[in-house]
């Protein structure tokens, strides 16, 4: 969840550095710092501090020391409170080898204690610091080579981490390793970085390498050596950037989160370019799909919600059952998986620690695995068996938009998919489905068109201190994300029900003025008359009511009118206002909008 950057090359390293951290201080907010190396052989120079990465910007006031080498650090605290003492980078006790780290160790207690009994000296209440202090003596064991060091700590660290180390001997080469956590490298001309996300290098090259699980990577100015931890060296698998980085700027926008609102049209576009219409042939190349007989989407999240979607239409389409699991309780209740099992991980990142682990035990008991994932060359589209990436680009703002919007847009795709493969859907139906996903890009720019209402109706209630979602079919898990979304950013209480459940005990939050948004079905179905049922129900307890709708709905009190489209696709255009809700509510509030509170974006620890 950390963000981590190293530069060594041609240019002043504190400046691709900071650029770096910038780009992911989305990662973690709560401390940062940078290592540098000021001449060979002489303690580094070292300044980090707690809060956000400005509070370090602050303190460096062009008084750093040159250097063309030096390692990055944004902070999301696990072990340790966000405190200047246990920020990264940490260093050993000779001040000559810094360390940054992402990730969690989860035999650092026996090994602090370990070296404690050594001599070396603790400043921090941090995991990380063990993990340099072990490093140094291992260098040291093998005559100052970095690399074969970490392979040896490596070997014996337990948990998740990406580590990154540079010691002032050997000033112009970083070494770095990864396990269950993100790291990449980005090749550069006289010039090469280390980091755990291609946002932070994409100003410098677009050429980026792949780092598989317990891989060590040695860089320096004009060389990339990768190894495992025996120390064989590995061929490198190198990607192209497919985004620029005018994609991870604001572009005039308020907040990142406003921005990546409106980019929804183009990363539905983008994510249907070529999956309709003849892609479907090898969707699933290297999947059995003859002897699936159950179908298990595990995420975490938003993404989870996006799952709970998926299911109602695999389901319906393809005649196949479908559970949904919380990627994070998936594991740990043993269950009975085999390879008649098709597990499809949903993760932005490619990282997320809970639903990786999910996958791995999935995987290890004969299952199937077609992922979906944003982000190339990330570890779980690594170790699926097919995938299929969204084209969301990057997404900065910590709560998911057009990720989420992007993710329900696969689930569709999978359905239809594998729905032709059974039987259960014509090929004239899959071709109407495929032409109501085409207009769903200039449906979602019509809802976009029409939010400023809805904008200034949030405001009013900035001073409640609850909201409720109601939704029916895949209503509900449209308003479990609204819900989720308000709580991310507003900081307030927020709930999702299902309206059918409204009445078996949430009915009794219900006071006057408590406001109250209805996802509603199309109107003019039955499910569209028991919603209104609902609406008339909290209404009559004093509840203000917005209703999401393609229609008219008399009892509400505000109606959000959205295009009409297939039963299944509404919650591609009803999350849209709720997006925009919790955007406007946590403007309203005075908070952070792009980095709320003891959240990050990638969650890459259990």
């Amino acid at each position: 969840m950390c963000g981590i950057v190293g530069y060594t090359g041609k240019s002043s390293a504190l400046t691709p550095v900071l650029e770096g951290l910038r780009r992911l201080e989305y990662r973690g907010y709560d401390s940062a710092g940078i290592a540098i190396p000021v001449g060979i052989g002489q303690p580094l120079w070292v300044e980090k501090r707690a809060g956000k990465l400005g509070n370090l910007e602050q303190t460096l006031d062009g008084t750093s020391p040159q250097s063309h080498s030096g390692i990055g650090h944004t902070r999301w605290a696990t072990h340790g409170g966000p405190t200047d003492r246990n920020a990264h980078p940490h260093l050993d006790n000779e001040g000559k080898l810094a360390l940054i780290h992402n990730g969690i160790i989860e035999n650092y207690v026996e090994l602090r204690s370990e070296l404690e009994a050594k001599g070396h000296h603790f400043v921090s209440e941090t995991d990380t610091e063990s993990v340099v202090h072990l490093l140094s003596d291992a260098r040291k064991a093998h005559d100052g080579d970095l690399a074969a060091a970490m392979r040896d700590v490596c070997a014996r660290l337990r948990g998740s981490f990406t580590l990154l180390a540079i010691h002032s001997d050997d000033p112009d080469r970083i070494v770095g390793a990864r396990r269950n956590s993100p790291l990449v490298v980005g090749v550069g001309d006289g010039e090469n970085f280390l980091a755990s996300d291609v946002a932070a290098f994409i100003t410098h090259t677009k050429r980026a390498l792949e780092l598989g699980q317990d891989e060590v990577v040695d860089i320096t100015p004009t060389s990339i050596v990768i190894t495992n931890l025996a120390g064989d060296v590995l061929p490198p698998h190198e990607y192209e950037i497919s985004w620029d980085a005018s994609a991870a700027e604001r572009g005039g926008f308020s907040h990142f989160m406003l921005k990546e609102i409106y980019e929804q049209p183009k990363a539905i576009a983008d994510t249907l370019i070529g999956r309709i219409n003849g892609f479907d042939a090898h969707l699933t190349s290297g999947i059995d799909l003859a002897h699936i007989k159950k179908i298990v989407i595990i995420a975490a999240g938003t993404a989870f919600h996006a799952g709970l979607v998926g299911k109602y239409a695999i389901e319906q389409w393809s005649g196949l059952a479908v559970e949904v699991e919380l990627a994070s309780e998936y594991r740990y209740r043993e269950p009975i998986v085999d390879r008649t099992t098709l597990i499809i991980p949903i993760s932005q990142s490619g990282e997320t620690m809970d639903t990786l682990m999910a996958m791995r035990y999935a995987k290890s008991h004969g299952a199937q695995i077609f992922s979906v994932c944003n982000t190339n060359g990330s570890t779980i589209p690594r170790e699926s068996d097919a995938v299929l990436y969204t084209i969301a680009g990057p997404e900065i703002a910590v709560a998911s938009t057009k990720a989420f919007i992007t993710q329900l847009i696969a689930m569709y795709l999978i359905g239809l998919h594998l729905g032709q493969f059974t039987g259960v859907i014509t090929a004239e139906f899959v071709a109407q489905m495929h032409d109501e996903l085409a207009e769903l890009p200039d449906k979602v720019e019509q809802v976009l068109e029409t939010v400023e209402p809805l904008r200034t109706l949030t405001r009013q209630f900035k001073d409640s201190s609850s909201m409720l979602f109601l939704g029916r079919h895949v209503g509900f898990p449209t308003a479990l994300e609204g819900a989720l979304k308000l709580k991310e950013l507003a900081y307030m209480h927020a709930e999702g029900f299902a309206g059918g459940e409204l009445k078996h005990g949430p009915i009794a939050l219900i006071d006057i003025g408590t406001p109250v948004v209805a996802v509603m079905p199309n109107v003019d179905t039955l499910l569209a008359e028991k919603m209104a049922s609902n609406v008339q129900e909290v209404k009559a307890r004093g509840a203000v009511v917005i209703a999401i709708s393609n229609g008219e709905v008399p009892a509400a009190n505000h109606v959000i009118r959205i295009p009409s489209t297939h039963d299944l696709l509404t919650p591609v255009l009803a999350v849209v206002p709720l997006q925009v809700i919790a955007y406007e509510m946590a403007v309203a509030r005075g908070n952070d909008v792009d980095q709320p509170r003891n959240l990050a974006k990638s969650v890459t620890v259990e």
